[in-house]
């Protein structure tokens, strides 16, 4: 039983601390009916649909069949390893960081074992990731972080993409270079696939589902659609013909937000609290964010520091680069992280190395672009 709570604990540690400061905020300021102003409703809503109608297009295996579509155009390894990266980089701007990583990086190790390139591994892997997170952050539903800070802002579209777009093209050029690391040895053979889509029963009316829910969530996104409309539709539809989506939907990620909401709502309620906090992160957002995010993960960085400052351009380049950095920076960087140490002769002290300077190598630049060019 101890076991299985440490492994739980391990696994949930930042929900167990949103839990905790949530527990600990409702001693300062009891629970009351004001509690319900404190949680942004909406962005919860869109999270949840959004999350659902994915991992439908996953039970598909829409993904994995685009994917190895590609792959087949492939004619050396160099090509094959830069395809797998953009693939994440891409990719997660739909369908969000956290999925990109869940679908390609187990394509990855696959096509590495049976083609004999397993020394690449780490280093395919570690760029897929850090593709995943910084592909993720130019649309607001390429992560929970821009889902909530678009949703807050009050931030256009275009604006939205037009402030990070600086951030991406620099990441996409660094990636672009990093891939030449690959050699270009010719004569890749993909493994067969391990099933057809159209083979599937009732492929086409569950593809034309999501496809359809998938559009009403980004129309919903950019608020043309009512999101509590949008969450009832998505609730019913998966409900009648697509249970099992319901399994895959990251219930400990939706309550981590609303525990930082309590918290932060609590904190707020608190006169001198709020002053001391709001005066440590205005001006220093950018900093603070990047900081934060190396402690407590970019999401909760996220949302706790959107409690103290309306600079949200800032707060937000922030907590999107803030992604890279340490293995809990993003939280999306574990998968990639669990999925290779499930593979034979694993090295996790040479992972750990190679994702640490490569993540501190795009960085760098980053924070040289913002402190360049600013908001």
């Amino acid at each position: 039983m101890t076991a299985k709570l440490t492994k739980w604990f391990k696994q949930e540690t930042v929900f167990c601390i949103a839990l905790a400061l949530a527990l600990a905020s409702m001693i300062l300021v009891p629970p009351s009916a004001a509690y319900w102003g404190y949680i942004d409703f909406s962005t919860l809503g869109l999270l949840f649909c959004l999350m659902a109608v994915v991992s439908g297009f996953r039970r598909l295996g829409l993904f994995d069949w685009l994917a190895r579509r590609l792959l087949t155009r492939v004619g050396n390894f160099r090509l094959l390893g830069g395809v797998l990266v953009l693939l994440c980089f891409f990719s997660s701007m739909l369908i969000t960081n956290d999925v990109a990583l869940l679908t390609f990086a187990p394509l990855s190790i696959t096509l590495l074992q049976i083609t004999g390139k397993q020394r690449y591994l780490i280093g395919i892997l570690v760029l897929q990731t850090v593709a995943a997170n910084l592909g993720s952050m130019l649309t607001p539903v390429g992560n929970p972080q821009n889902l909530y800070l678009f949703q807050l802002s009050g931030m256009g579209l275009a604006g939205f993409i037009r402030l990070l777009l600086p951030y991406a093209a620099l990441s996409l050029g660094l990636l672009l270079i990093s891939c030449f690391w690959l050699p270009a040895e010719t004569g890749v053979a993909l493994p067969p696939e391990p099933f057809s889509l159209w083979t599937q029963q009732g492929w086409r009316a569950r593809l034309l589902l999501h496809l359809s829910l998938f559009f009403l969530s980004l129309l919903a996104v950019v608020q043309l659609f009512p999101w509590w409309l949008l969450l009832t539709v998505v609730s019913a539809a998966c409900l009648l013909w697509d249970r099992p989506v319901f399994k895959q939907v990251d219930i400990s990620l939706l309550l981590t937000f609303v525990f930082f909401f309590i918290f932060i709502g609590n904190i707020s309620a608190i006169p001198a609290v709020k002053t001391f906090l709001q005066s440590f992160v205005t001006g220093k957002e950018m900093a603070v964010a990047v900081l934060s995010s190396q402690l407590i993960s970019n999401v909760p960085a996220a949302v706790l520091l959107s409690g103290f400052t309306q600079n949200y351009p800032s707060l937000l380049i922030g907590v999107d680069i803030g992604g890279l950095g340490t293995l809990i920076a993003s939280m999306a960087s574990l998968i990639s992280y669990r999925f290779y140490t499930k593979t034979e002769n694993c090295r996790v002290g040479r992972y750990l190395l190679i994702f640490t300077g490569v993540n501190v190598a795009f960085l760098l630049p980053n924070l040289l672009l913002y402190a360049y060019i600013g908001v």
